[in-house]
């Protein structure tokens, strides 16, 4: 394991592989190293590029401090970004591509943006309040259903995951949905119409309409951002299929 110290000193643990430009991999809610798409990603883009994978603070063998704030986790980001040599493409999934568009606005060395699915621009600050009421009061079970439900899974799919082998996994970053939710919670596509750096917004064929619609629009709001839909499903297109879209637009 490689960790990096982020501003507050928290560290953030990571991985490298590949030899290339530098590439970092940002998850989105209830992924991390161990558990997420970006790991078979990165096998995929590691013959052309250098990739880092990380855990978000509050995941896996990243630590976390006693307080939340977006600007932390930029902190996290930038850290990573200057250790792999200061400028870094950066791909971002779900509220992962929402913190790599923070980030790109405050200059942190990203020099392009891969943005697959940001969720829509909704009422997250009131799930945030909902999920952090949860987590304080020992309540991490019901704080990952109450974000399942909240992001659209149904019901039966959600009862259906409660004796499922990663509960667990779940219930221990509960917290980070917090963390999710807030830092979505002012997504709108206006707020990066200063974004700087050349821009790729990803989507899949089969996704709900509403996050087709939401990526649709963020890329308009970009300037000068490129669209492609690939198939597949909700969250689900494979990395053979994202991987080689990914190396042409970053080479």
């Amino acid at each position: 394991m490689n960790t990096v110290t982020s501003r507050d000193g928290t560290r953030i643990a990571f991985d490298r592989a590949g030899e290339g430009p530098a590439v970092v991999l940002v998850d989105g809610a209830m992924c991390y190293r161990g558990a997420g798409p970006c790991t078979a990603l990165a096998a995929g883009l590691a013959g052309d590029f250098t990739v880092y994978t990380y855990d978000r603070r509050g995941r896996g063998e990243s630590g976390d401090s006693d307080t939340f704030a977006v600007e932390r986790e930029i902190d996290d980001l930038a850290a990573l970004i200057e250790h792999a040599g200061g400028s870094a493409s950066v791909f971002g999934h779900s509220s992962g591509a929402v913190l790599a568009l923070e980030a790109s606005l405050l200059g942190t060395g990203i020099a392009k943006l891969a943005l697959f699915e940001p969720p829509p621009a909704g009422d997250g600050a009131s799930m945030a309040e909902r999920l952090d009421e949860l987590v304080r009061a020992g309540k991490r079970g019901e704080a990952v259903e109450a974000f399942q439900l909240g992001i659209g899974l149904p019901p039966e799919m959600v009862s259906g995951m409660r004796d499922s082998p990663f509960r667990a996994m779940l219930e221990a970053i509960a917290p980070t949905l917090v963390y999710d939710t807030t830092l979505t919670s002012s997504a709108r596509p206006a707020r990066y119409a200063s974004v700087a750096v050349p821009t790729l917004l990803v989507g899949s064929e089969n996704s709900p309409e509403a996050l087709r619609t939401a990526t649709e629009e963020m890329a308009q709001a970009v300037p000068g951002a490129r669209h492609r839909s690939l198939p597949g499903g909700f969250h689900d297109v494979e990395p053979k299929v994202l991987a080689p879209v990914l190396t042409e637009f970053f080479l």
